[in-house]
């Protein structure tokens, strides 16, 4: 069974109570939240110790935190991260003020 994870990151999220797990007879999503890269790192390796093989990670990481990421699991672990079309740039700073 595959197992995936995505981590939103923002300090109004309470990670003891953000967050949802969703399981199939073929794979099982995981959605994490974390405040600080402190915490992305720690939860990034016990879902690595889990099972997951990939983690997708929101637009408030970027390459470099990607990166810590995948080197926090010991590049044993797919890390992406969303990014958008540079051309929405004024609706998503518009959305997210």
């Amino acid at each position: 069974m595959k197992k995936y994870a995505f981590l939103l990151m923002g300090g109004h999220y309470d990670p003891a109570v953000h967050q949802c797990r969703f399981e199939t007879d073929r794979d099982v999503v995981i959605l994490r939240t974390v405040r600080t890269m402190e915490e992305a790192e720690t939860v990034a390796k016990e879902l690595w110790q889990d099972g997951v093989g990939a983690i997708e990670l929101c637009g408030a990481f970027g390459p470099e935190n990607a990166d810590r990421l995948t080197e926090a699991t010991g590049n044993q672990v797919a890390i992406g991260y969303v990014v958008h079309n540079p051309r929405l740039d004024p609706l998503f700073t518009a959305f997210f003020q």
